[in-house]
């Protein structure tokens, strides 16, 4: 079992964490907390760097853009907003309806979309931002998690409580459901663009990332609230109700090790993206930083 770093400074559950792309500075790691302050580190040795000022409630989400010079954060404060990370100033707050639960950058950072408790998908501009290019109904619960396609910036997935991943074509409006046995509570897509990874109840499904073909389903033994696959795709790991994080063999779902240390269930966790690492948010307000992959 390896020690982690452990990185402190939230006073409330971290409830979503992401890497930066590498650039000449190398990683950093956005994390967003129910303290309604995001926070932004160094993703070698998860060192705080600064604090984003502004929310005046609970943040659910975090993303960089590819370049990692900005920042978004989704929160019940009604409000997405967009940080510049070399100074922390707010760039811009999109005003929705009700609690914002997630939002994400397009592949080439022009657009947003938003999704929260009013189960609508939101697509803003962030030139034009003040209305939303498209607002899409079709959830028929709160939407956890939402992501552009890594293939195509027409393309939109979401999750959430209605147990249903849909996947949005934005120029025709149609949509294809892949069904899940519970909330979807987690997705991303691998480095090398191949799979989608997901998670619901206790499954994590990997899918062809481009047709959606499941191509493997693991049942673990605890409720999962997050994966992340390698970059080399010869691992992942996991984390949910049990408060450990697990590094599974990725070709046979096999599990390699336990990383404990978290007093809460995890709620996070990513690799970084050289993979010599990777990082976990808890309910125990702790973002813990697991090196030596």
């Amino acid at each position: 079992m390896r020690q982690p770093l452990i990185c402190s400074g939230h006073s409330r559950p971290v409830s979503d964490l992401a890497f930066s792309n590498e650039n000449s500075d190398g990683s950093f790691i956005v994390s967003a907390c129910l303290d309604g302050s995001p926070m932004l580190r160094n993703g070698e040795n998860g060192d705080w760097i600064g604090t984003f000022e502004g929310h005046k409630g609970a943040v659910w989400s975090s993303r960089f853009n590819s370049t990692a010079s900005q920042a978004l954060t989704a929160s019940a404060d009604y409000t997405v907003k967009l940080w510049d990370t070399l100074n922390g100033s707010e760039i811009l707050s999109i005003e929705h309806q009700s609690i914002v639960k997630t939002a994400d950058f397009s592949n080439n950072n022009s657009r947003v979309v938003t999704g929260g408790s009013e189960k609508i998908l939101r697509i803003f501009d962030l030139e034009r931002p003040n209305d939303p290019l498209l607002q899409i109904s079709g959830h028929t619960n709160t939407i956890k998690t939402a992501t552009w396609s890594v293939h195509n910036d027409d393309i939109v997935l979401s999750g959430g409580l209605d147990e249903v991943i849909r996947i949005w074509d934005l120029r025709s409006g149609t949509q294809v459901s892949l069904c899940a046995k519970s909330s979807i509570t987690s997705m991303e897509f691998s480095k090398d663009r191949r799979f989608l990874v997901t998670t619901a109840g206790n499954e994590v499904t990997f899918w062809d990332a481009q047709s959606f073909y499941p191509l493997k389903v693991y049942s673990l033994p605890f409720e999962v609230n997050c994966a992340s696959l390698h970059p080399d795709n010869s691992k992942f790991i996991a984390g949910g109700s049990d408060f450990w994080v697990h590094v599974y063999d990725f070709g046979t779902g096999n599990e390699i090790e336990v990383n404990k240390g978290h007093h809460g269930p995890v709620n996070c966790c990513r690799f970084s993206p050289d993979g010599a690492s990777f990082a976990s948010g808890s309910l125990d307000g702790t973002i813990r930083l697991w090196k030596g992959m």
